[in-house]
């Protein structure tokens, strides 16, 4: 990330407080990875929820607020009229590295406070995101009765299954993404985009990276030893599935707050930085970190990934323009 890119995003926040053009309320909202590329399109949050404490620390540090917690306990009354709902809600329910338990999981049936803050506050427009396999999960049951909730509260409803890796970040990272509006404007997805910001710039210097991210020896021999007559990109990131086999790219696997800790390598031998981490989903250089290491990956698995909701943000903002 360069310095002018980081002036760039404060420049766009200074801007934001006096002169925000419509309101959204951030629910789930993690450390921020749907909030930030919505501010940075003239949005004003007024309202957010969040019941992770770790994540609540972050989210004040560089929001300056602290979310409201478990949305399950906020009364209707509670939370303000807004034009825009956005909601990166749970998506261990519906995992492929989870259990998959869906509905019958609690986290599961969080979908159904989107659903009643909808039918009661009316915004024009959603945007929910969640995990590739939510399309597919019970056979399509799951999404089926996603979709029908949502279309029956009153919206004209899109969906499309988006890959971070389109849009500009060297990060692989699937998701389904539903938008909605409550008039029937035309939309349209984001185009795919040429990854201009290659691994080398998110990767930080081996010499200048803490002894504590390197991988025991043990580790790295073991690596070694499966990736025989493979081509090493360098940087690289090696990727460990779950049956044990080794993969390598110029761009990483999905960072996933639940994997292994030595899921993904950098070029084999150390695991990423907190810093890193952020960077592969997209957050600005300034972005301040205040939790532990462990802390951090969940925080980053469980994120967004900001370059591919900022394509999706300026196409919904094109959309509301005649709701206006």
């Amino acid at each position: 990330m360069t310095t002018t890119h980081i002036k760039k995003i404060k420049k766009k926040k200074r801007m934001i407080d006096k002169n925000y053009k419509f309101t959204f309320i951030d629910l789930f909202a993690g450390i921020g990875g749907i909030r930030i590329p919505f501010e940075e399109l003239g949005g004003k949050c007024v309202f957010s929820s969040e019941w992770d404490e770790s994540a609540q620390k972050m989210y004040q540090a560089n929001f300056d607020e602290i979310p409201e917690g478990d949305i399950t306990k906020i009364h209707i009354n509670k939370i303000p009229q807004a034009d825009l709902l956005l909601a990166g809600f749970p998506c261990q329910p519906f995992s492929i590295i989870g259990k998959g338990e869906g509905f019958a999981d609690t986290r599961g049936t969080l979908f159904f406070d989107i659903e009643r803050i909808l039918l009661s506050k009316k915004p024009k427009a959603f945007l929910l995101e969640n995990v590739k396999r939510l399309v597919s999960h019970d056979r399509g049951q799951t999404f089926k009765t996603i979709l029908s909730k949502l279309k029956q509260a009153g919206y004209n409803v899109h969906w499309h299954i988006l890959n971070a890796l389109d849009y500009n970040l060297p990060q692989k990272r699937e998701r389904t993404i539903i938008v909605g509006f409550r008039q029937n404007v035309p939309f349209k997805f984001p185009s795919k985009s040429k990854m201009s910001i290659k691994l080398k710039e998110i990767i930080i210097p081996h010499k200048n990276v803490p002894k504590k991210y390197f991988a025991s020896n043990n580790i790295k021999v073991k690596r070694l030893g499966k990736i025989k007559n493979k081509s090493i990109p360098r940087p690289g990131i090696w990727h460990e599935n779950k049956s044990g086999n080794i993969g390598i790219h110029n761009y990483s696997c999905a960072l996933r707050s639940g994997a292994s800790h030595n899921y993904l390598l950098v070029d084999g031998i150390r695991r990423l930085t907190p810093r890193e981490q952020l960077r592969l989903q997209g957050f600005p250089e300034d972005f301040i970190i205040n939790v532990s290491d462990s802390e951090m990956k969940k925080l980053t698995g469980n994120s967004v990934q900001i370059n591919m909701i900022r394509a999706v943000a300026k196409e919904i903002i094109k959309s509301m323009n005649p709701l206006d």
